[in-house]
């Protein structure tokens, strides 16, 4: 399979040399295959939201390689590396992030302005993308007007208008009931079976069995990295 991430000897390190030093990761190599599941899976403090952030470009490490694509991330100037958050990795976090003075269809429209999309394609794309996730109806409505799981699913919409190779979820799902929570996994492993590659941060043993792979870290390390049975749903 061709290799999208691959860490090298990845340190990302806090207060370096000092006596309160933290060690968010240390030491972490990673390789993630396109098209791959993998679930990014530890307690508090374990270092799952740090790989997260060094992942989707967000943050640089403190030491080591990070290749995405073939390409050291290290070496991309910082237009570069927003135009990856925008364009190749579609974002899904647990507090969803909308503006709310914006209508669901201008909030999933945001990244596609951002791409210097003109405004007939990037209406029909994000269009789209709501449709997809089954709020087609709602598009003129306020996020303060929906629940907490529309409001996800607006989130999840907004993630994939770019159409993105890859996805990073992080807790996509801490602030939903179960049958809702069900609900964005199932959307997951859809967009999976399509062939999108989908990360998934999260400290739930249960939630990150829904994935093909995982990868449990403690005290920013990796303790273990295996393929698993997945039910898919």
């Amino acid at each position: 399979m061709e290799k999208l991430v691959e860490l090298k000897d990845v340190f990302k390190i806090y207060g370096e040399g000092l006596e309160s030093e933290v060690r968010a990761l240390d030491g972490v190599s990673l390789t993630i295959c396109r098209g791959e599941f993998v679930a990014v899976v530890g307690q508090s403090g374990s270092g799952k939201s740090t790989m997260m952030n060094v992942l989707g470009c967000l943050d640089i490490p403190t030491r080591g390689d990070y290749f995405l694509e073939g390409t050291d991330v290290r070496d991309l100037t910082d237009k570069e590396l927003s135009r990856i958050r925008n364009k190749e990795i579609g974002f899904i976090f647990q507090q969803y992030n909308l503006i709310q003075t914006l209508t669901v269809l201008e909030n999933v429209e945001l990244p596609l302005i951002y791409q210097g999309i003109n405004a007939d394609d990037r209406r029909d794309m994000a269009l789209e993308a709501l449709e997809r996730v089954g709020l087609a109806g709602r598009v003129r409505h306020k996020p303060t007007e929906m629940s907490g799981g529309q409001q996800q699913r607006v989130a999840i919409a907004r993630a994939i208008a770019t159409r993105p190779p890859i996805i990073m979820a992080d807790e996509p799902t801490g602030a939903l009931d179960s049958r809702t929570g069900h609900e964005v996994l199932e959307f997951l492993q859809q967009l999976n079976r399509e062939g999108t590659t989908v990360i998934l941060i999260t400290h739930d043993n249960g939630i990150a069995a829904t994935a093909r792979r995982c990868v449990r870290l403690t005290d920013g390390k990796i303790v273990e990295d295996k393929e698993q049975e997945v039910d898919w749903f």
